[in-house]
Order: structure tokens, then sequence, then C-alpha cells
């Protein structure tokens, strides 16, 4: 079976249109980048500080490679948020999915974004939702003191006004998420034994089978508990065009 990771990024909210070029800064292992690749004829581009993340994402890659389709192509590299090395107005899409709370200067971050999309390009951030990360915060110091770990909690309509201010239009936001909030608090509670909680491990495979399964059950269930405690917020915006 091939492994297809869950995506926070809802495409119907940022449409992909042949030719153009997708930017996932902060990829990770890869779930938006190669989601990007999947779901049109793109350009998709994967940044990540982490090399081996990088060589993860490199090595999912190749189930979904498409070698004889020349309408889209996919590529990574290593940089830093801080400095891309990009041209200004190069992006059509831009994706920093779960990342802005691990960067110290996220503001120059959000500089960068702006810097490298093109007017009128489409930018989705999200950012875990200020509750859920507040009771994990408070069950574990581990979660948020291990390296790269999570530097602050946003409150999500003041991360909102901050990206409006470089020039940006606010048009959707939603949650996401929901099943993976309790699991979260599980790992924390017993952060010290969570590989070998019961508990915790047996959540874990109920999550493992959610997403190789994909129920309808759990679908629907989960679309139900997001607007009260899905775990990300997810903001989409529009670059406005400098007058």
């Amino acid at each position: 079976m091939r492994y297809w990771p869950v995506k926070t990024v809802d495409f119907a909210r940022l449409p992909l249109k042949p030719g153009d070029i997708v930017l996932d800064l902060g990829c990770g292992e890869g779930r938006h980048v190669i989601s990007a690749y999947v779901e049109a004829d793109v350009q998709s581009v994967g940044v990540d500080l982490s090399l081996n993340d990088l060589k993860i994402t490199r090595e999912r890659f190749v189930d979904f490679a498409e070698p004889d389709n020349d309408a889209k192509s996919f590529g990574l590299s290593s940089a830093s948020a801080l400095e891309l090395p990009f041209a200004d107005n190069t992006f059509d899409k831009v994706i920093c999915s779960e990342v802005l709370e691990h960067i110290p200067d996220y503001h120059c971050a959000l500089v960068e974004i702006e810097r490298v999309l093109k007017p009128g390009g489409l930018f989705c951030a999200s950012v875990p939702r200020r509750w859920p990360e507040q009771i994990c915060w408070a069950l574990s110091e581990g979660y948020y003191n291990v390296p790269g770990g999570h530097l602050r909690i946003f409150r999500s309509n003041e991360l909102r006004a901050e990206i409006e201010h470089l020039g940006f239009k606010h048009y959707h936001h939603h949650w996401a998420h929901a099943l993976h909030v309790p699991f979260w608090w599980l790992k924390c509670l017993f952060w010290k034994n969570q590989d070998t909680n019961w508990l915790v491990t047996q959540y874990h495979r109920f999550l493992v089978w959610d997403l190789m399964e994909n129920p309808a059950l759990t679908r629907i269930l989960e679309r139900c508990m997001n607007p009260f405690m899905g775990k990300s917020v997810v903001m989409y915006f529009r670059k406005e065009a400098k007058s």
C-alpha cells in the first residue's frame, strides 16, 4: 500500500492551476510538496533546513513521480526561511504549514514569503490552535523544550493581522486534525515513557489505521470536531497587488 500522509491544506481553498509554481516552505517529510505535485500539473518546490527530512521526502516522492509528464516537476532545497534562494515574485502559491511556531524570527520568514510570492498569489499558513497547544505546554515542559520545538503559542487573530499588515488579504480559514489532539495530550501526559505507554501506543495505532483505511465514520467525526478542537488553524490569504 502506498503511503499517503494527512494533509492540513485544503487544495479546494488553495486551488492549483496548470503551470503554477508552488513553494512548500518547511516541507518536512513531504506531505504538502508531494500533494501539490500529485494534485495538478505544477512545479512543486519544497524547502527545509533538515537534510534528513529532505531525504525522506525524496524517498517518498518516488512512488508518486510521473517522469513522462513534462507538464510538472518536483524539486527540493535546503535553505533558511529567513533567506530564501529565490527571486522576487517567483511563486504562484506558498504553503507554510506548522512551521512558524518553530522559527525564532518568524516575522522575517513572513516577509520572505511576501517577497517571493507573486502579486495576486495565494498563501496558506497553519499553526497549532491556541487552547489545545496550551494544554500540551501545561502537561509537559519536554514538549516545547526539545531542540527545534515550539517556541511560542500564537493567537490566530494576531497572526492573521500581522500577515494582513504585510499586504495580504485573508479570504478563508478552517481547523484541522481534531482526532490528533488527544494523542498529543496523552504523549505530553506520559512524556517520559510515551514510547511504551499503552494508551499512547494504542491511540497511535488508531491514527495509523485511520490514515491507511480512511473510513467515512472518522472523517465525518473529525469534520464535526474540527471547529471545536481542531489541532491546527489554517488560514488562506491573497497577496494584494501594489498600486
